[in-house]
């Protein structure tokens, strides 16, 4: 296997390379360095580097001035304080005038460390996606995470990167470009169709390994273009697979898995099932207790895809 590394942990290294290319990007942070890891480019460029402190409302306005401007905006915090507490600000002041600000949520999901409920992510997808101009990403691992930031800064119009906490392999292959609004293919199949994001998506091939040892072909897609969202493989899955399990570390309400509902309910019915949060908060503990708790192991997606598969 690969060597794991965080998405978040080549932030700091991705933004110069960003910048040293680039006058004009700037990075507020909203009291979260280090742990978001852009010391480096603080230390590279502090003129650049604006730490707003403890006041994402407040951070979102300034970086909507400042790209009035004709600078570039990345702002960096949770993601439920850019998502939930800044809601109105993100809506009003940088999505409504279509503004070209970049808003990077960090601890995506349930995997916050042991921060528990308050800094847990479930329902930034949903509010996000809501958001008219709004485009939603979440990358699989820290190359497709370099992928996305220069992507988004190539991008005219806001951008909401949802980014992973913990280690992961490589998931995605050396020569794969990012396409906004198009799938990977992680895995090919014709029984089912496992639909997945970011930090499960390790759970999810594994799950897949379980349904090859009963004979059971599982495709799988990497969904990291959340908003807009590949209709085009959603509609083929469902006619070759005829069964498509989606997995969210998110709520099951608004999250991949109600996207990927609208798109077969309105294009190619199917049978399908949802692995996610079931409309309850989350909970202090490890990522294996929150995955436990939560049925998100590859067990748990494993038996939620032969359940599906026997309907």
């Amino acid at each position: 296997m690969n060597r794991e590394i965080a998405p978040r942990d080549v932030l700091g290294q991705t933004f110069i390379e960003m910048a040293e290319q680039n006058d004009d990007i700037v990075l507020l942070d909203a009291d979260f360095n280090p742990a978001s890891k852009i010391t480096a480019f603080k230390e590279r460029f502090p003129e650049r580097f604006f730490q707003i402190g403890i006041a994402e409302q407040n951070m979102m306005g300034i970086a909507a001035g400042l790209s009035t401007v004709g600078l570039i905006p990345f702002v960096s915090t949770i993601c439920t304080f850019c998502s939930r507490r800044a809601c109105d600000q993100v809506t009003t002041s940088i999505a409504l005038p279509r503004l070209n600000v970049k808003i990077i949520g960090l601890y995506a999901g349930l995997f916050v460390g042991k921060n528990g409920a308050s800094h847990q992510s479930l329902e930034d997808i949903a509010i996000m996606r809501a958001i008219a101009n709004m485009t939603v990403l979440q990358p699989a691992d820290a190359r497709e995470t370099r992928l996305l930031l220069n992507f988004a800064l190539t991008y005219d119009g806001p951008v909401y990167i949802r980014i992973g906490r913990d280690p992961v392999p490589q998931y995605v292959p050396n020569d794969y470009e990012f396409e906004l609004g198009k799938a990977l293919t992680l895995r090919d199949g014709t029984d089912i169709t496992l639909i997945v994001y970011g930090d499960l998506i390790g759970d999810t091939l594994k799950a897949a390994d379980i349904l090859s040892q009963k004979g059971i072909k599982a495709r799988v897609l990497n969904m990291s273009s959340i908003k807009p969202i590949d209709e085009q493989a959603i509609i083929q899955a469902a006619e070759d697979t005829g069964r498509i399990l989606t997995v969210d570390n998110h709520n099951i309400y608004g999250g991949v898995g109600s996207a990927v509902a609208e798109v077969l309910s309105e294009n190619r019915p199917a049978k399908m099932r949802r692995v996610g949060v079931r409309d309850v908060f989350g909970k202090s503990g490890s990522n294996e207790e929150m995955k436990k708790k939560f049925g998100l192991t590859h067990t748990d997606i494993a038996n939620e895809a032969l359940t599906l598969l026997q309907q």
